[in-house]
């Protein structure tokens, strides 16, 4: 029951984390679409999103984070062949690109906190094509939990599978900034 208990925390705060992250870099390319606005109003919005990152950041992200974290280390201790299943393996090398990921948000809160108001050094598309990062994880790792043992069997179909879904979004997200112009 108590491994039930933590499971179901682990998978609730899993969702407020995407949220936040989603959202969190959603915020970088609202931020650098303030680029071409006259000088009051980039000021103006740029301060908001500033402190829009920071509370979202500190009161969402990093929390969910945290307890997510804390409750799967637990449901690891609590079930321990899950050190032991390949599929685990897998979801664990994911991951680590979440954290990956997760460090990359927060070293960009600090920059555009340094930046003080001004321009991001990153391109606009590049913003949005980080912004899929996350999706691609979220895609891969629920995949793996769901599928489990049948990931490993047929590991090449998700990694094709993965290279046609970020073709895709990629594709979308180039033609939508197309259509923008």
């Amino acid at each position: 029951m108590l491994y039930l208990i933590i499971k179901a925390l682990h998978i609730i705060f899993m969702v407020s984390y995407f949220a936040g992250i989603f959202y969190l870099v959603r915020l970088f390319v609202y931020y650098k679409d303030t680029d071409s606005f006259t000088e009051e109003k980039k000021i103006i919005l740029r301060e908001q999103y500033l402190f829009m990152m920071r509370r979202l950041w500190n009161i969402i992200t990093v929390p969910a984070f945290v307890i997510m974290t804390v409750c799967g280390i637990i449901m690891i201790f609590l079930n321990p062949y899950l050190l032991h299943a390949p599929w685990f393996h897998l979801k664990l090398t994911f991951l680590v690109g979440l954290f990956f990921y997760h460090y990359w948000a927060w070293k960009k809160i600090l920059q555009i906190k340094l930046l003080a108001g001004k321009d991001l050094p990153i391109s606009n598309l590049k913003l949005r094509q980080f912004n899929e990062i996350a999706t691609f994880l979220l895609f891969l790792i629920v995949i793996t939990v769901i599928l489990k043992s049948t990931v490993i069997d047929y590991w090449w179909q998700l990694i094709l599978g993965f290279f046609v879904l970020v073709f895709i979004i990629t594709l979308t997200v180039k033609l939508v900034n197309k259509s923008k112009k």
